[in-house]
């Protein structure tokens, strides 16, 4: 259920599908008392969707079976023990996969031919997601950071690894050639690879990147590399090419920590930069006009800014949950759009902006 949502996965999500393509949305809990109610809620939303795809006569009887299969599937791999602040679960007659999300989403269930996303992407969004790359003499591992974890990458080239052995090491020892570990051209050749190796990875999904290791490793990671030098924090911490995620994650998270309170204050401060060149834009309305056009070159959304409207044909205008039209995700919405259009996406503590709606936006022009 913990994955990265890359730039390859998101377009697989969103390519069509051959009806139905069943998308289940609901909110989970993390702690008691609350908690208690995900596993009823759950079951719910299944036994729906299961009706729903059982009734719809464009539905054929061998995709009704394949589907409610599938259904049955994801059930049985959720555990709700672990879930994040909301669930998603993606269901077609062939597959099924299931998300946790660590943003709120309200419960539905959509027969479509595309799964929705929106809410994944907004959750991803939120998330902040960041490259941690660990290096020592001989070895390298990259790891795929969240606000709550890192997960090790394993597909792909990483992780990169290499003996420390020199085959012509009684040779140089015995006319005192023999270098030390980060002055060896072997352990140069070795970390120009791991350079390579990120930069494939940073050119195929850009993230800030975290580098933890050996002040030594560091340095000549530095010297010979060209990929390295994007990253936004060095963390000199050794011992860590073989150690837990756990481990991991508590190492660069006050670095992590440090550069999203960076980031808050560099959005607020564009946020005020572009008001003196008019070229700001503030509440739900004005946004969501200014994104459909492209125009938002940077969106700031307060962390738990979530708002019910509906579209009267030219304004977006506060409704209720159970009027006609009412679209309870609306700023994921735009959060989405934003992606999509090029735009940067910021989330900030509630209150930042509380003088401009709860959702503001920088403007490309």
């Amino acid at each position: 259920m913990y994955r990265a949502l890359t730039s390859a996965t998101l377009a697989e999500l969103r390519r069509p599908r051959p009806y139905p393509a069943v998308s289940i949305l609901m909110p989970t809990h993390r702690r008691e008392p609350d908690n208690a109610q995900d596993p009823v809620r759950l079951r719910n939303l299944v036994a729906e969707a299961k009706e729903r795809v059982q009734a719809d006569p464009a539905v054929s009887r061998a995709d009704r079976i394949k589907v409610v299969e599938q259904l049955e599937a994801a059930l049985a791999e959720i555990d709700l023990v672990h879930v994040e602040d909301a669930l998603a679960v993606f269901v077609a007659p062939d597959e099924h996969q299931v998300w946790t999300l660590c943003r709120s989403a309200d419960a539905r269930v959509v027969l479509s031919d595309t799964y929705l996303t929106r809410n994944l992407v907004a959750a991803q969004a939120a998330a902040r997601p960041y490259w941690v790359l660990v290096v020592a003499a001989d070895h390298a591992r990259l790891w795929s950071g969240g606000p709550e974890r890192v997960t090790e990458r394993t597909n792909g080239t990483f992780p990169l690894s290499r003996s420390l052995e020199d085959p012509d090491s009684e040779r140089k020892e015995r006319i005192g050639d023999l270098p030390s570990t980060y002055t060896d051209e072997l352990t140069r050749q070795f970390l120009r690879e791991v350079d390579v190796a990120l930069g494939s990875v940073l050119a195929a999904e850009p993230r800030p990147l975290y580098l933890v290791g050996e002040a030594a490793a560091l340095s000549l990671l530095g010297d010979v590399g060209t990929a390295v030098k994007s990253a936004v924090a060095r963390v000199p911490h050794g011992g860590l090419a073989q150690g837990t995620a756990e481990a991991v994650w508590q190492t660069v998270r006050p670095a992590v920590e440090e550069q999203a309170r960076k980031d808050i204050t560099d959005a607020l401060t564009e946020l005020d930069q572009a008001k003196g060149r008019k070229e700001f834009a503030a509440g739900i309305d004005e946004v969501w006009q200014k994104v459909r056009t492209g125009r938002v070159a940077l969106l700031a959304v307060e962390e738990n800014y979530r708002v019910t409207v509906r579209d009267d044909g030219e304004h977006l205008v506060h409704a209720a949950p159970d009027d006609q039209g009412a679209r309870e995700d609306i700023v994921d919405e735009i959060v989405e759009k934003a992606l999509d259009t090029g735009a940067q996406v910021r989330f900030v503590p509630d209150g930042e902006l509380a003088d401009a709606g709860q959702i503001a936006a920088v403007l490309r022009y």
